[in-house]
Parts: structure tokens; sequence; C-alpha cells
């Protein structure tokens, strides 16, 4: 684990900052997922480019090798609670509290409400899952003019795909027959980091920015009860007077916030390395066609190339582990796949969806290399699973998407079906390669060492194995039931 060093609020711009026994070296990234001039132009405005100094022994590839940044913030004097408020359930009895932070409005509003209302510090906690550097850009200075007394980021990439998106893709977990779960899956590594931070801080409960209406509340509230019941939660909006985007506005000024935004998107955006959601505007009515130019992941199919591009996954057990021969760590995979597939218009699903709180709502979801992930380890299954076998995976990957959709990711139920797929998919290992051509998946090819398909077996010619005079009795007896039937009914 790299050394943490703690930087002033004072230092501009933010620098991450990370010591290890090693020399230092420069790594720098491109967010840009597509060489498409106007998709990247979107693509760049979405996540920007970033550059981090780091020291380490290596390039982190698990979650015991996270990167972790801590902003330590100027001390402010405890604010004072209003008798109004200081007999209201936990009011005025937290001291720390650790808040899902953002840098948004809703977010910004929330530290001098707790501060307020609450009497308590507040720590900001934002977990870098992939939503890009924009995201992230002058959080330290937010924080501060907010009134957090610490700011902690913590980079979540890999262990993100590699012990949630990977578990999933094994598991063939889909939602509703769309949804390939990309904010589900990232709340609980979000929250875990939350219930770690609570502890390291010292802090006696958390808090978040979810409406009363989503699902979100509830994957961080189930999260913090399985991995820590004695921490108390906090959820703003299901408390106060705050009703909308300009009441919001206004409590900042009045509690001197400087509002973080001025401009608001007319879809609501949640992006992280496995997907990029929009809500909201046209899409609230499902006969409305998405507008062209809402996308930011992915080219339009229409204007994709008009040439196919071939990409090759090697998979062992059931997890990817190469693209086109190279092996690359699981967040870096994951790019590579989100910028080939969103160049051919890969991974766009419009649906509505059945919300655990009970309404329905409408989503468009991009999603280019996960959508190319499953293809190519649900296309390796059928080489490798028998029938029984797929049919029982597939039955019970419908209730696993549902326990993931549900927050439910720390059940044991989860954990034990979690089990059963890593064993049942033991011997999917060999590699698929499947065309990509605008916005359609072909599979080309796939092998497999652990194939159950016998050349010698299904071939139309005579062999030892099989012989076709076996299928008359076999006919008989499968249709028995059948015969037995018929001859009641002509008795």
């Amino acid at each position: 684990m790299a050394q943490l060093k703690s930087f002033s609020s004072s230092h501009s711009p933010t620098t991450f900052a990370f010591h290890g026994p090693e020399r230092a070296h420069q790594a720098c990234w491109s967010r840009k997922l597509n060489s498409t001039l106007e998709l990247g132009a979107r693509v760049n405005e979405l996540y920007g480019n970033a550059c981090v100094s780091i020291r380490s022994n290596g390039p982190s590839v698990g979650s015991r090798n996270r990167q972790v940044i801590r902003a330590t913030l100027p001390s402010y004097k405890e604010p004072e609670i209003s008798e109004a408020t200081s007999n209201k359930g936990l009011r005025g009895k937290l001291k720390k509290v650790v808040l899902a932070y953002s840098g948004g409005l809703d977010t910004s509003v929330i530290v001098p409400w707790l501060r307020e209302n609450y009497g308590c510090e507040v720590v900001c906690f934002t977990a870098d899952v992939g939503q890009g550097i924009k995201e992230l850009d002058g959080l330290e200075a937010k924080a501060k003019a907010s009134g957090a007394c610490q700011l902690v980021v913590k980079d979540l990439r890999e262990e993100f795909v590699k012990d949630y998106i990977f578990p999933c893709l094994r598991a063939g977990a889909i939602y509703e027959r769309k949804y390939l779960l990309g904010t589900s899956m990232a709340r609980p590594v979000i929250a875990k980091a939350m219930v770690d931070v609570a502890e390291e801080v010292g802090a006696d409960a958390v808090a978040h920015g979810c409406t009363g209406k989503g699902n979100d509340q509830v994957r961080f509230e189930l999260t913090f009860f399985a991995l820590n019941p004695k921490l108390n939660v906090v959820a703003p909006w299901r408390e106060w007077d705050i009703t909308g985007r300009e009441d919001a506005i206004e409590y900042a000024k009045k509690h001197n916030v400087p509002v973080p935004v001025t401009k608001k998107s007319i879809y609501s955006r949640d992006g992280n390395l496995w997907h990029l959601s929009h809500e909201g505007d046209i899409l609230e009515d499902p006969a409305n066609e998405p507008k062209k130019d809402m996308y930011m992941l992915t080219v339009d199919p229409e204007d994709a190339p008009n040439q196919p591009e071939s990409v090759k996954i090697d998979i062992v057990s059931g997890i990817p582990v190469k693209v086109n021969g190279e092996t690359l760590s699981p967040a870096n995979m994951l790019l590579e796949l989100n910028r080939i597939g969103g160049k051919h218009g890969i991974g766009r699903i419009d649906m509505v969806e059945n919300r655990l709180v009970g309404m329905k709502s409408r989503g468009v979801y991009e999603t280019p290399g996960g959508t190319i992930l499953f293809a190519a380890v649900r296309e390796l299954e059928s080489l490798t699973l028998d029938r029984e076998t797929m049919q029982v995976k597939d039955s019970l990957a419908l209730k696993y998407a549902e326990l993931v959709y549900a927050g439910r990711w720390f059940d044991p139920l989860r954990e034990s079906m979690d089990a059963f797929m890593e064993k049942i998919t033991d011997t999917t290992t060999g590699s698929v390669t499947l065309k990509l051509y605008k916005g359609s998946i072909t599979v080309t090819s796939r092998e497999s060492k652990h194939s159950l398909y016998r050349q010698d077996i299904s071939s139309f010619e005579s062999g030892d194995i099989y012989d076709q005079a076996d299928a008359a009795g076999f006919i008989r007896l499968y249709g028995l039931p059948m015969r037995v039937r018929a001859m009641l009914g002509s008795s």
C-alpha cells in the first residue's frame, strides 16, 4: 500500500501524490474513447485527460493496492445547533459524519446542512470508479468552501472491476433482460470504502445524497448495515425542507457556499468504467426517441466505420484476461474495450425498468466494453457448459441480478450464489473472436480446451460413439407420455 501524503488546502492545483520505495514515474492516461472528432469531444467533456504523479512498486491491480489521497482542510469552529432541531432523533448526538461527496450542488449543500442540523464535523469522501477526471477536478476547494474538515479520495477502479464487475459478468447477471447493472455494481464498492474511511477517521455516522425515490439509497444503506451496523446513517433528502434545485441554490447562498454549477445538464447522468446512464428531460416520456447528441461514449451506429473490426477475448474460468493477445489489468481492459466498442456504436440500451421502490423509470445506457465482454463469455459457455448446467446457471443469474440491483451485494445468498458461479465456470476457459460493425456484434470464432463439442459425434457421418439406430428406442420412450395421453383420448 502506498504511503499517504496529506496536503494543505492552500495548494493549487491539487496534486495526487503517492509515496513508495521506488522512484517516481509519470503516468498519464486519456479517457477519450473514440478517434472520431465529434465523439472524442463529448468523451473529453465527460472524462477529460488525467495525469497523476505516482511512486509505487508497480501497477495497482487489486483492492489491496488502492491509491488514497487525503486533503486535510482548515479546522472550523464547531457550529451551534438550534434548539428547534437539537431534540430530533440523532441531531446534536453525532460527532463526525463521512459524506459520499461528488462536489455537485446537492452534496455541497449537504455539508453545511449537516453542520447546522447535527452540529458535527463532516469528512467528505469521493471514490474514483472511473467517472472521469472532470468529476474529480477542484474537489479540495469545493469541500473547503462548503465547510468540510477533511477530504478523502480513493482510487477504486481496479477493485471495482475485479471484485464487483467481473463476478457479475461470470454469473451472467442482467436485470430485466437488458440492464448490465452499471450503477448497481458501483454503489457497494463506494459504500464499503465509506465504512472503511469512517473507521479510519473515527466517524460515528455516514451520509449520502440519494433521494427518497431512487434505488441508490437502498444500495448504500444495505451495505452500511451489512459491514458496520453500529454506524448511524443520515439521508438529508428524506429529512430537509429543500425540495429542488432553486431551494438548494438559495440555501447555499445563505450559508456562503459557492454554487458549484451554474448550468444544469438537461439529463441526469451517472458514469463509471462500466457504463454511462442518462435519465430525465425528454427521456421521461417513453414515447420519445433519444436525441443523437445525448450519447457520449458511443458513436451513432449509422456513423460508425464502414469496415468491421475483430476483437479477440481470452477468458480463464469465466473471467476475461486478454484483449487481442495483450494481458491487461481489469480496469485497463475495460478502458480499451470501451474505446473499441464506442467507435463502432456498441452497447446502447434504451429501457423502461422497475425500480426497487416500486415505480417504473426510463433510462438509456451506454455500455460498450461491457456488452463486448458479456457476448464473449456467454458464447464461450456454449462450448463448456452442458444443457442442464446452463439452464440452472441462467435461472440463478436472474436472481443474482435482482440481488445486485436491490443493493444486497453483501447478502449471504449472493455470496453463496457467487461460489456456485465460480465453481460452475471453472472450465470456461478459452477464446472468442467477435466482429463489431455498426452497433452489432457477431461471433466469428470460439475455442476451448474444455469444449464439450465433438466433431466426430456431431458430424452426419456414422461413428462408433453414436449409433443412429439407437434414436428409435429413445424417441419411443421419450414420447411415451404423449402416446398414452393420445390412447386415452381415442378410447
